[in-house]
């Protein structure tokens, strides 16, 4: 029978790049003491742009008892990033080139039995051009984070090296109300010199254990033979798994047998379900819409990185159900089997995905890395029923538009119908992909990624853009698969407006884009970018180095900001009542403004004790307006109640000479990403209309353009001379000066771009 030994304990770590660190007679009594999961990057992290990046060692020691020796002997990590190469007993035994996903080798011709035997680990978190990510905005962390096993089984087993998956699938190839007619596919493995025959035995169970149906075929192997045995199984009158409403999970017990022997046993929990998506009318569940109100997931945390716990997985999950989202997009990385496993338990419809992000390598143009971990990322998750999107890029324009771009997003959309065709496959496009582009119809459906009201424009801009889409004709189904603004909760204004970092604008941003999205049901989902802050050491933004802060959560997980009330007032059933701007303590008028989030009809609002209104109906955001402060502390009580329990929040403001100037943010003045360069001094400069047309080179074009003339790279030099050094100069590469202006409005202003403009059109294009 199976058995899986967790070697998390006993590592010793070493910070330095030595390459005989896999010998048996090293001594790595100086190095340090660790526990999987680890990370060496938990701090420097999430501190601004530098981090350690390189190559470190793993060691430890284990011992198999004697008693295995006829069996297989399998080491197993579920996440080491982001090249890992493994040792046992000074012999190479494989590397894995991927940061995310489950990967096993073989070790049973190399371990010593009854003996100590010695595990060596190279990791590195270096990035190379045919790993991904290439780059992206988020914190590459380096470590073996996940959990590493030993797992021993018979010669005869179900295959344990198919692509790190558990070697069992379930296909709902017909599911109905009625009726679902599943295929349950057994890799089997013979690692024997033998041939061996064996039964593969499959029982149905339901939630309270009861067997429902089974099934079983015979099977000769050959000597090394892996063959894929296939047993159809009926359910008759099936419970569905209908997301949040009922999660209904079966079980799938396959079993191995020799003669009166169980081999190799698996338990598959799986649910049942039939789902659509109309670019109309969004996304059904079982024949009934649903809609996806959705929030996006870093899986990284404060101290930690991504060197978390179960309890740590669990938290993050509790604060999801507790905002009342019904999805959650898994970005930008296949996650942890045990998160998706939280997603099947509570009904969370899932969008799951692929580092294919931002920009693709330059030298390796096939795409072979993304395809093997899109291949990991299926295999691995396939029983799951929260997964139904699967994501095949984000944003991999912004790297320009390269003819070996779109073919790799072909291939890899192909690639995952081939593995599983009964999914949809999605991806997230950048903002400044065009509306009737290609790429929005290579994938069953699509997303966007947009921040009208912080990147560019106005939150408003987001209605004006979707009814546009919607008077000429929507041609695919569309999902915003990212929106968002950064919240800071030391910030605030009582005056909030784009990029003031201030919790009251990220609160405002959230009222009034998701009053525009609630009015729109074709949107077939919609994702918040982002429910916790994350790790990102390309930022330095806010005063705050090395994250984005757009999350509803802070990145300790101890502060839930005021949006995340807003949304759990238009999701959530739980009955609550939240004060906004409680953070907002010092303020230097007369009188405030309260703003109150509930899902309470009848509120009552007290003032120092004393009731000052009372307010019954429907509404999510009231708002008491002119609220007359004391001459020292205000007390501000917030009554809220269902008929048969009441609810209540407390703030207490206190009224000062002068606004606080802790309240302001550092860089409220400018773009959030002007300090990503340095501002030209371009002196007195008149602007005059320049006649900009086809034949000739302008800020229309992208930067890759521009620098692949050496006339117009002179010109670009001249002006923004650090542009080139900059690590943010691969984000570029697909952007021209006009996308700009909305990113950074200090630095592309519109003095820089006529200057530029003036000089790149006098250079024809061949």
């Amino acid at each position: 029978m199976r058995k899986c030994i967790n070697l998390n304990d006993g590592w010793r770590f070493n910070q330095k790049n030595d390459q005989q660190s896999y010998n048996i007679d090293y001594d790595d009594n100086e190095w340090v003491s660790v526990q999987i999961p680890h990370t060496w990057n938990a701090v420097d992290g999430a501190n601004g742009f530098e981090y350690d990046q390189g190559a470190y060692w793993y060691r430890r020691e284990f011992i198999i008892d004697i008693a295995e020796q006829d069996n297989r002997v399998y080491i197993e990590f579920n996440g080491s990033n982001s090249i890992t190469n493994v040792y046992v007993n000074e012999k190479h035994v494989g590397e894995h080139r991927g940061g995310y996903s489950t990967f096993r080798f073989d070790i049973t011709d190399v371990v010593n039995f009854g003996e100590s035997n010695l595990l060596a680990v190279q990791v590195d978190n270096t990035v190379t051009d045919d790993v991904y990510p290439q780059m992206a905005d988020f914190t590459f962390y380096g470590g073996i984070y996940r959990d590493v096993n030993l797992i021993i089984t018979n010669q005869v087993h179900f295959d344990l090296l198919d692509d790190g998956s558990k070697g069992v699938y379930i296909t709902q190839n017909e599911v109905t109300n009625d009726k679902a007619n599943i295929t349950v596919q057994s890799l089997v493995s013979n690692k024997a010199n033998e041939e061996r025959k064996v039964r593969v035995w499959l029982d149905i169970l339901d939630e309270a254990g009861e067997v429902v149906t089974y099934g079983t075929d015979e099977v000769f192997l050959k000597p090394k033979e892996t063959r894929a045995v296939d047993i159809p199984i009926k359910v008759k009158q099936p419970t569905l798994w209908n997301g949040k409403q009922s999660p209904y999970m079966y079980n799938a017990v396959a079993t191995l047998q020799s003669f009166n022997d169980t081999i190799d046993d698996l338990r598959i929990p799986f649910g049942l379900r039939y789902f659509h998506v109309d670019k109309e009318r969004g996304f059904s569940l079982n024949g009934k819409h649903l809609r996806l109100n959705g929030v996006s997931r870093h899986q990284d945390r404060k101290d930690k990185g991504w060197a978390i716990s179960k309890e740590d997985q669990l938290e993050d999950m509790e604060l999801i159900k507790e905002i009342g989202a019904t999805s959650v997009r898994l970005a930008h990385y296949q996650h942890d089997n045990f998160f998706y496993d939280l997603c099947d338990q509570e009904g969370l419809v899932v969008w799951a995905e692929i580092p294919f992000i931002s920009i693709m390598s330059k030298t390796e143009l096939e795409g072979i890395n993304p395809k093997q971990q899109m291949r990991e990322l299926i295999k691995q998750n396939y029983n799951h029923p929260s997964i139904i999107f699967w994501g095949i890029q984000n944003e991999i324009q912004i790297g320009g538009d390269r003819p070996e771009v779109r073919k790799v997003v072909k291939e890899l959309n192909e690639l995952t119908k081939s593995l599983d065709s009964t999914r949809l496959t999605t991806m997230a496009n950048v903002m400044f992909v065009k509306d009737d582009d290609e790429y929005n119809y290579i994938t069953d459906v699509v997303g966007y990624n947009k921040y009208y009201g912080w990147y560019q424009g106005q939150a408003e801009e987001f209605g004006t853009w979707l009814d546009e889409i919607e008077q000429n004709g929507l041609d695919f189904p569309l999902a915003i698969s990212e929106y968002g603004a950064e919240g800071i909760v030391q910030y605030h204004s009582t005056t909030p407006e784009v990029r003031d970092y201030t919790e009251e604008y990220h609160a405002l941003y959230h009222e009034k884009v998701w009053k525009i999205f609630e009015n729109r049901p074709f949107l077939w989902a919609t994702y918040v970018w982002n429910m916790f802050d994350f790790g990102a050491n390309i930022r330095d933004e806010g005063g705050v180095k090395g994250r984005n802060n757009k999350g509803l959560v802070t990145y300790d997980r101890m502060v839930k900001k005021d949006a995340f009330f807003m949304y759990k007032a238009h999701w959530s059933d739980e009955k609550f009542v939240h004060i906004a701007g409680k953070r907002f303590v010092d303020h230097a008028d007369e009188s405030v403004n309260v703003k109150i989030y509930t899902n309470c009809n009848d509120i009552s609002l007290y003032i120092d004790g004393q009731l000052h209104q009372t307010f019954s109906g429907d509404n999510r955001i009231i708002e008491f307006d002119d609220i007359k402060l004391s001459d020292t502390w205000t007390e501000i009580k917030a009554i809220g109640s269902d008929g048969k329990e009441e609810y209540k929040d407390v703030a207490k403001f206190q009224k000062v000479a002068e606004s606080n100037p802790s309240y302001l943010a550092p860089e409220n003045e400018g773009g959030p990403v002007d300090n990503w360069f340095k501002l030209p001094d371009l002196g007195d400069v008149e602007i005059e209309e320049i006649e900009i047309t086809d034949d000739v080179y302008s800020t229309k074009d992208n930067f890759k353009t521009l620098y692949s003339n050496s006339e117009t790279k002179a010109i670009i030099e001249k002006y923004l001379p650090d542009v080139e050094d900059s690590e943010m100069f691969n984000f570029l590469e697909g952007m021209n000066a006009e996308d700009m202006k909305g990113l950074a409005p200090n630095m592309f202003n519109d003095k820089l771009l006529f200057v530029l403009n003036k000089q790149l059109t006098k250079i024809k294009k061949s």
